[in-house]
This record gives structure tokens, sequence and C-alpha cells, in this order.
């Protein structure tokens, strides 16, 4: 368990191994972090505001106390796994290990499902600030508002309250096709079609099946889905930077990597994609 020590409205983690805040928050796995004037990154998940600052080894979660860590942000940041372990692992192959080394800070981040499903499916064919315009004027219409340092923020909308909702609803949001599957998927999850303790106990490629179900939801969505939220980290989402970058490295074509990425990298897939993809968009 990581050594922690708490203050005030505050929790300090003891020398956090490979926990880069800017990493974590700019790897293209979340959409609701921002970075402050200091350097240390100012979010919303799980319906709280946190604000995340790195002090030489150390790592200081701010309107947080001792119960909240416990009981959210030491799984949401997956603070138990050993990510050393990981990255000797997967650096054992010389082609990726540059890309392990460069995005060492990097960890998985486990978020919620609801939002991680409606926000993945923003996502699709999507640039990142666009993405995080849509999801922000969706939390601000639908979500509970919250304040942080004189600041207002908005929690991603619980499903209870997107009860009834039609795609006229979401025309503040301009998120234009996109409108009728992200009603769609609360639909379907309102009405309880998407089990997701099911999910969580299906192997990667059955779990895959079942999202795909979801109008809007196609394998790269899932995939990102089951390796966001659910921390399954045999899968492999696949964009055009990581389908340009498995054929830069290994040699495959566009729609081999997906595959490829499996087979080369296992049980730890995901976490290659990841640094793969923080690594091949820096270069």
């Amino acid at each position: 368990m990581c050594e922690y020590k708490t203050s005030s409205n505050s929790v300090e983690i003891i020398s956090a191994d490979y926990f880069d805040p800017e990493q974590i928050f700019t790897c293209g796995q979340c959409f609701r972090w921002y970075e402050q004037p200091n350097g240390s990154f100012t979010g919303v998940a799980h319906g709280k505001v946190l604000n995340v600052e790195k002090r030489g080894k150390n790592i200081v979660f701010n309107n947080c106390n001792e119960q909240d860590y416990l009981k959210i942000w030491k799984n949401y940041f997956d603070l138990e796994r050993d990510y050393g372990k990981i990255k000797k692992g997967l650096s054992a192959d010389p082609i990726i290990k540059d890309a392990v080394l460069y995005g060492s800070g990097i960890r998985i981040l486990r978020q919620d499902f609801f939002e991680a499903l409606i926000s993945f499916i923003i996502s699709a064919n999507n640039n990142i600030p666009r993405i995080q315009g849509i999801i922000n004027r969706f939390s601000a219409l639908f979500g509970e508002k919250l304040e942080y340092n004189g600041d207002v923020f908005y929690a991603f909308p619980k499903p209870e309250a997107l009860d009834g909702i039609k795609e006229s609803d979401l025309a503040p949001l301009k998120s234009g096709y996109r409108a009728k599957y992200i009603v769609s998927a609360i639909k379907s999850y309102l009405r309880g079609e998407i089990d997701q303790k099911a999910i969580s106990e299906m192997s990667a490629a059955d779990a895959q099946k079942a999202l795909c179900k979801i109008s809007g939801v196609g394998p790269k969505v899932a995939d990102c889905i089951l390796l966001f939220s659910f921390g399954k980290f045999d899968v492999f989402p696949t964009d055009v930077w990581v389908k340009r970058v498995m054929g830069e490295l290994y040699g495959c074509d566009e729609k081999d990597a997906r595959e490829t990425g499996y087979r080369i990298f296992g049980d730890n897939a995901g976490i290659a994609q990841q640094y793969l993809f923080y690594w091949r968009r820096a270069q």
C-alpha cells in the first residue's frame, strides 16, 4: 500500500513511483483535467473536484480527505499496481523501450463506467479540445454544480438526471451526429440493458462484443471503455496514431494493428498502447 499523510484538506502520497500528472492527464485517456498556472492539474471525477500537485517525489491531492482518498482516488489512480514491473516487462522489447521511458509517469485511470461510455462515444472521430468542450457543456447542462477555490465546476451528469432526454435537448452541446448515439446509450443504460457487472467479469473479447451492441460503440470505443473504466489491460485501442506507430515500429498494416498489439504485448497491451500513443504524438 502507498504510504501517505493527511492534512486539513489534502492527502500527500510519499515517493509516488511512476506518477507524472502531466503525462497522466494529457495522454488521451481522460478529458476533464486542466493544467493550472502552478503546474498542478484540477479536474472533476466521481462527482468530486480534485487538484493534483507534484512536489518533488511526492504527489499531493488537494481538496481531498482521507476517506475520499481511500474510497475514490486510490483506485482511480491505480495506486496499488506495480507499474515498475509492467515497464520492465515491456522494455524487454527494444522496439518499444523508448516509448516506455518517455511515458514512464503514465498510470491508467479507473474512470466511472457511465461517464466513460458517453465520453468515448463523443470521442469517436473527434479531437481532444472539441471532446472536452462537448463534455463540459453536457456537464454544465445536466450535472451537479461544484465549487473549489472560488471556481465553479460541474460533475458529470448522473444517469437518472437524464431520464427522458431527447436529441433536441443536446443541441447546446454542438455534438453533431453523435447526439443520437448519446441519447441511445443513455436510454439503454437506464433500461438496464447494459450489465456492468457482467461485462467486468467477461473476457476482453466477449466484453468488447457486449459493448459493441450499444449504438455508437465500435471496437475502438469499446476498447477504450474496457481499458479506462474496467481496467482490462489486455485490450489495445487503435486510432490513427496507434495504427501509424505500429506500422512504423512493427511493420504491420493498419488493419492488423490491433491484433498485432494483442499478440506482442499480451496482458499489458493497453498500457503499451498508451506509451506508444503518447510517445508518437510528441514526435
